[in-house]
């Protein structure tokens, strides 16, 4: 049983992943705000209800922590960059790295990228992240800044980091629309494989302390590349949307 802090705790991936993990791990869940969080999902955790942007709020969040599942930020695609995305964007990670710095506990980072970082590449080109970023609004500069961030203290600072360009999350296949097209059907991510990952994430021994993969499921024609997932972390995600469209 590993210690884990989750930031942006409260969001959607970051309840089902609490769910996911609680009981197979110690959890410490960082938000700014738990009014609304189920009863059930704090139970047994440490709740850290912090604005994280502002640095001496870190002071003991990272006490015995092995692994940081790092979440927060602004995920709205049209936000501003200076009202909405400076602070939970850009400010937040650097604290995190910078009070990692300091943590004689932490293992590993694995953090929370985006598909928006590379989606302004044409429609009918599978994306490696071994391609050059090609953000399609500000918030994918922001997430490519966080990769950036996270490379250089992997390598000149020695934080082991993972970064996952998180495709089109879902929920449950419900969520799916039965009308949806090639593009989004490729960009599809459950939760299920979404759970998956970061399972192998927090298992995988890395050749270097830097690895970036994308994130999406086992569809049919993904948007993404997901081999260096399968074969550097042993990524085995079991969902297709177009087989759950019936359009494969």
């Amino acid at each position: 049983m590993s210690k884990i802090l989750i930031t942006g705790a409260t969001g959607l991936i970051g309840a089902n992943l609490t769910k996911h993990l609680k009981g197979k791990h110690d959890l410490v869940l960082a938000d700014i705000d738990f009014s609304d969080f189920p009863e059930e999902l704090k139970d047994g955790a440490k709740l850290v209800e912090a604005d994280l942007s502002k640095l001496d709020k870190w002071k003991d969040a990272l006490d015995g922590v092995e692994y940081v599942i790092q979440l927060a930020g602004n995920p709205d695609p049209d936000a501003d960059f200076y009202d909405e995305l400076v602070d939970l964007n850009y400010v937040l990670p650097q604290n995190l790295y910078k009070q990692a710095e300091k943590s004689p506990s932490l293992k590993r980072i694995i953090f929370a990228s985006s598909i928006h970082a590379s989606d302004a590449y044409p429609h009918n080109v599978q994306v490696k992240t071994t391609d050059q970023v090609r953000p399609d609004d500000l918030y994918g500069v922001s997430k490519a800044y966080l990769e950036a961030l996270a490379s250089y203290y992997a390598y000149k600072k020695g934080i082991e980091s993972v970064g996952i360009r998180i495709g089109d999350y879902k929920d449950d296949e419900s969520e799916l629309d039965p009308e949806a097209d090639f593009h989004s059907m490729g960009m599809y991510f459950s939760a299920r494989d979404m759970n998956h990952l970061i399972d192998c994430c927090l298992k995988a021994e890395l050749e270097e302390p830097y690895l970036l993969v994308n994130g999406v499921s086992n569809n049919a024609f993904p948007r993404l590349d997901i081999d260096s997932a399968r074969v550097k972390l042993g990524y085995t995600p079991q969902d297709d949307a177009f087989a759950i469209l019936n359009k494969g």
